[in-house]
Formats: structure tokens, C-alpha cells, sequence
């Protein structure tokens, strides 16, 4: 059984990373590691098999990048020698700008791969041997079937944000990649939750892992939680409501549907609101103007379903408004964690029909608390019963101190691991 505990740290040089890799991160501006880094980089460079369990804004993409551009320079190869998969194109070009960002002061390549786009300028960047691949499933087995993408020299495997891809039905797909590796090769798979599909798919890829647990089924501590009960007409007067707050500086506005995203775009920006939407029916250069447009904050609104904002990566995102409500605790999980990234502070607030109270109660027995209650005078606002949260933890094991049985692999035997405190 592994227990983890968070070491105390004082800057990256207790690594013992190449200078080239250390002048990256002074221009990254990461001063100490966070504690998925602190946790996972040792085992990382000893070349043992990662399982990474943590909320997303935790530093993960670091966390598997330095060990990786580290083991590139210390060792001889030819590339392709590292293959990371990720399963939205905003994450794939997230994780591929910050390995270069980390890679500036070395001769380390790295190529960016995914659906959307023209594949020929992605084909000529592999046909220069990149040491480092960064690809989303479809296009990597598209590019793999035309034989312009050869996986037999990859050490390193890594597969980010799993439960992702299980949500997006892409685990066959991964599978099928997994199968054209070689078996020699160290595998680094990251999660921010664990559903049984992926606990499979790990028992598969890994061997022997060193498991971190960093309370990664909870919402990041760092994210207040508010709901406000009211009807669906109620709602756009609630969101104009938040927008006039004094600490609302950007915010990312969920809806249930592309259509109902688009529609809420154009109707705030009737309203007077600077927002834009990002949906599932826009092109790829439509997605990549909406992001940077959001970045750059010309415009402080971003309204987007789960599947499109599914990696996004913007700092200083102030609030996470759930317009409508996800379908899972995890996805709310997912979707908080938009906000309160890199131990800054974050608003998550939803808004509630009688319909989702079942899932507030998840939500709150997840958190191990219950969330506040908001009211606004003037607006419409339903009677929401008490939090139920006390009963249900008292009357069910609370899933995260119950020990969680991880099948064998095939070079070892069954193992079982804890949350880390």
C-alpha cells in the first residue's frame, strides 16, 4: 500500500535537472514545485511507471514534462522517443507550447498533432524526427494508418487527463495506440478522477506504478462554491447579477448544449457583455480566435459546453458559472477546476432547478460539505431544501478512506492504494 506525503520543498533544484532544463523553468517563472511535481518527478527519473491522481490546475503537464526533456538530454535516441496523448486539440497545443517553453534552452523538438486542421503541416514536422509527439487519438491513428508516423522507438509513454478520454469515448482508440508501442517503454498516465473504465485501462498500461493521490475526486480547495435555486428565466438575470460584482475579472459560463452556448454568447453581447462562445460546431481557427480572444481577455466572458473548454488552460480566471448544471459530480469537478488554478483563488457558482437537487447532494458529499445558499433580491428564487450532506456521509463509508483495489499488471501483482492526506 503506498501512503503519500507532501514533501516540504525548496525549489527545483532538488531534482538535479540539467542547467539547460533549469534556465526553462526560471522563464516558465515557476519558483517551487507543487506538490504533483514534488511527488511524481523522483519516481519519474528512475524510470518508474506513474499513476497520477489530481485535480486539474494541480502543475501536471510539468510534472511529467521535466522528467521527460531530462531522460531526452541525459540519453541517446532517435525520435519519436516520447508519445503523450491527450484527448481535446486546446490541451494538446497547451501541453506542446509549455514543454517548448521548458525545452527553449535545449535542442529538444516537439510536434503538435491533432484533428480539425490540415494534416500536411503536421506530416512535415514528423518527417523531421521530433524527440517529443503530442497528439489527440484520432489523428494519431489517422497519421499511424498512412504510415507517416512510426511508434517503435517511443520510451516514454504518457496519457493525460484519462477520465477525459473515457468521457469522450476515446479509450478504444487508446487502447489501439497502446497496442502499436512497445512493450519495453515507461508509462505515465494522469487523471484528475478514477472511474472504473480508466482503473482498467491503467491495471493494462502500467507496471508496478508509483501512485500519487492528491484528493483528486474533490474540487480544488482554493474554489468557493455558492448555488442560487431559481427558474430557467432567472438564470440570465443571475449571470448579469455576478458579472456586476466587483472580484468577477473572467469567467467561463457552462451550458448543456453548443446551440444553447451560442445563443447565451449572443445574448450578452446584446446585453452590453464582451463574451464569446466556444462550441463543438466551430472550426478550428474559429476555436483558436475564441480562446486567445479569451486569454487576452478582449473578451472577460468564455460560454462553452463540457467537451469544448475540456483542457482549457487560462489564468486568472475569476469564476466558473454553471449556466446549466453538469450530469456527474466529477464533471463538476472537471469544470471548477477552470478556476482557482496555481493556488490562486476561484468562485464557482451555479445555478439550480429543482431537478438537480440530487446532484448538489453529490456534489456536497464529495466535498464532505455542504455549499452555501445564494439569494438575490429582485430575481426569482425557488425554495431549495437543507443541505443533506450530514446524512449522507454518516450513513455511507466515505469512498476516499476506503482502500481502492488496483488489478495487477502484466509484470505484477495486484496492488491497492490510498488518497494521500
Amino acid at each position: 500500500m503506498f501512503n503519500v506525503k507532501v514533501k516540504v520543498n525548496s525549489g527545483f533544484g532538488e531534482f538535479g535537472l540539467s542547467s539547460s532544463i533549469e534556465r526553462g523553468i526560471a522563464e516558465a517563472g515557476f519558483v517551487h514545485p507543487r506538490p504533483i511535481q514534488t511527488e511524481t518527478i523522483p519516481a519519474t527519473l528512475e524510470g518508474r511507471d506513474i499513476l497520477g491522481l489530481a485535480q486539474t490546475g494541480t502543475g501536471k503537464t510539468a510534472a511529467f514534462a521535466l522528467p521527460v526533456l531530462e531522460k531526452l538530454l541525459t540519453t541517446a535516441g532517435e525520435g519519436p522517443r516520447v508519445l503523450i496523448v491527450a484527448p481535446t486539440r486546446e490541451l494538446a497545443n497547451q501541453i506542446g507550447a509549455e514543454i517548448r517553453l521548458l525545452a527553449r534552452f535545449t535542442r529538444v523538438k516537439t510536434a503538435t498533432i491533432f484533428g480539425g486542421v490540415s494534416s500536411h503541416t503536421q506530416i512535415e514536422g514528423l518527417r523531421k524526427n521530433p524527440d517529443i509527439v503530442v497528439a489527440c487519438p484520432g489523428r494519431l491513428l489517422d497519421l499511424l494508418g498512412q504510415k507517416v508516423l512510426r511508434l517503435d522507438r517511443i520510451e516514454i509513454f504518457v496519457l493525460d487527463e484519462a477520465d477525459r478520454m473515457f468521457d469522450m469515448g476515446f479509450l478504444p482508440d487508446v487502447r489501439r495506440i497502446v497496442t502499436a508501442l512497445p512493450r519495453d517503454r515507461q508509462n505515465l498516465l494522469f487523471s484528475a478522477t478514477m472511474p472504473p473504465e480508466v482503473r482498467a485501462l491503467a491495471d493494462g498500461v502500467l507496471s508496478d506504478p508509483h501512485v500519487v493521490e492528491l484528493d483528486h475526486s474533490r474540487p480544488v480547495t482554493t474554489v468557493s462554491h455558492l448555488v442560487y435555486s431559481t427558474d430557467g428565466p432567472g438564470k440570465f438575470s443571475l449571470l448579469r447579477h455576478i458579472f456586476a460584482e466587483p472580484d468577477f475579472v473572467s469567467g467561463i459560463v457552462f451550458t448543456r448544449t453548443k446551440h444553447r452556448a451560442k445563443r447565451l454568447a449572443e445574448q450578452l453581447e446584446r446585453a452590453g457583455h464582451r463574451a464569446v462562445a466556444l462550441q463543438g460546431n466551430m472550426s478550428q481557427p474559429q476555436r483558436v480566435r475564441a480562446m486567445e480572444g479569451f486569454r487576452q481577455r478582449r473578451f472577460p466572458i468564455l460560454v462553452a459546453t463540457d467537451i469544448a473548454a475540456r483542457g482549457i488552460d487560462v489564468e486568472g480566471v475569476s469564476h466558473v458559472i454553471n449556466f446549466d448544471m453538469p450530469d456527474t459530480s466529477d464533471a463538476y469537478t472537471h469544470r471548477i477546476g477552470r478556476t482557482g488554478r496555481a493556488e490562486k483563488t476561484g468562485k464557482a457558482v451555479s445555478f439550480i432547478l429543482p431537478e438537480d437537487y440530487e446532484l448538489v447532494c453529490a456534489i456536497e458529499r464529495n466535498m464532505g460539505a455542504s455549499i452555501p445558499r445564494g439569494n438575490v433580491e429582485g430575481i426569482m428564487s425557488i425554495p431549495i431544501p437543507e443541505s443533506r450532506v450530514s446524512r449522507i456521509r454518516d450513513s455511507q463509508p466515505t469512498h476516499w478512506k476506503r482502500p481502492v483495489q488496483f488489478g495487477g499488471s502484466r509484470r505484477s501483482g495486484p496492488r491497492s492504494f490510498r488518497r494521500a492526506s
